[in-house]
């Protein structure tokens, strides 16, 4: 049987919720750090690919089978971002992580235009960016 003191468990209970509090702090912490990393340069060009979609009044993006357009195309992209937030480090990490395909089906998002051709957003997005890097000086 155990011979400690009735009133050392209390101290022990506070000890490790103290603990667990700054092991989650700390958590939080770092995650929100990865997600300061974004360079102002990166986060520039990535608002760039989103306005790309936006301004594309006679297309569809296409979310798991279903046509979004334009505006809501470029809100969902930023939300997902947000969300996504710490594992974007990078305009690629954008196209790759957030932009390409579903985090819930992982079917591939596309754009598909007036006159009917598809493409992948992932091909569409790279070809804005690279548009981006010739308009840069």
């Amino acid at each position: 049987m155990d011979q400690r003191p009735l009133a050392v468990y209390p101290l022990m209970k506070t000890l490790i919720r103290t603990i667990a509090a700054s092991v989650l702090a700390l958590s939080m912490g770092s995650a929100a750090l990865r997600a300061a990393d974004l360079p102002p340069a990166e986060e520039k060009r990535i608002e760039a690919l989103i306005a790309a979609i936006e301004r594309m009044a006679d297309a569809a993006f296409i979310r798991n089978g279903r046509l979004y357009d334009a505006a809501t195309a470029g809100e969902f992209l930023r939300r997902k971002w947000r969300h996504r937030a710490a594992d974007v480090r990078s305009v690629d990490d954008f196209i790759e992580k957030v932009a390409s395909f579903s985090s819930t089906t992982g079917r591939p998002y596309r754009i598909r235009f007036s006159d009917g051709r598809e493409t992948a957003c992932a091909a569409f997005l790279r070809n804005e960016l690279n548009s981006l890097g010739k308009k840069e000086p």
